[in-house]
């Protein structure tokens, strides 16, 4: 099982590379982002606005809020400067939002209906959670494909990289 701890980590991750694919993106025009360039969501573009849906999704799940979400395939935001506010606005949402995770609630099942094939699924919330952080990961592997295709690098994209990260030792050196 995951901890909240962990999860915390991966929000602040989530954050420090969608602003860091956001600032490389912004470099484009508008028409280059949302090129078909064969990826599964098509474009750049469309794949940025995929995850903002996913993320949302996953959090009305935890929370309630929204109370529903658009149907799969909804385009949330047409506009780049829409969709960086909307991503930075959810992104902060789901930093505070795994601030107050606990172990029990991580623990407990969470019994939803998926937008994707419409089969209801009951699982521990934990392996939503990890989900919803691997499927950010995912998409951004594209996303960063896509841009390096493009000759544009977004950079290390390496946890151990990330801005603000405690490195202090947690243990004494040369024991694990």
């Amino acid at each position: 099982m995951i901890s909240a701890a962990h999860a915390s980590l991966m929000a602040a991750y989530n954050q420090w590379m969608n602003s860091r694919i956001y600032a490389v993106c912004a470099r484009l025009t508008d028409a280059q982002r949302k090129l078909d360039r064969g990826a599964f969501f098509g474009s750049l573009h469309h794949t940025l606005d995929h995850l903002l849906y996913a993320d949302l999704a996953f959090l009305s799940r935890f929370t309630g809020d929204p109370p529903e979400v658009p149907a799969l395939g909804v385009v949330l935001h047409d506009d780049f400067g829409a969709l960086t506010r909307a991503r930075a606005a959810l992104d902060r949402r789901l930093i505070d939002w795994a601030a107050g995770l606990d172990a029990g609630w991580l623990r407990e099942p969470l019994t939803y209906r998926s937008l994707v094939d419409g089969q209801a699924r009951s699982l521990p919330r934990w392996v939503l959670v990890t989900h919803l952080f691997n499927h950010q990961t995912h998409h951004r592997g594209q996303i960063t494909t896509l841009l390096s295709q493009l000759g544009l690098d977004v950079g290390s994209t390496d946890i151990p990289f990330m801005d603000g990260l405690d490195t202090t030792p947690t243990h004494a050196p040369g024991r694990r």
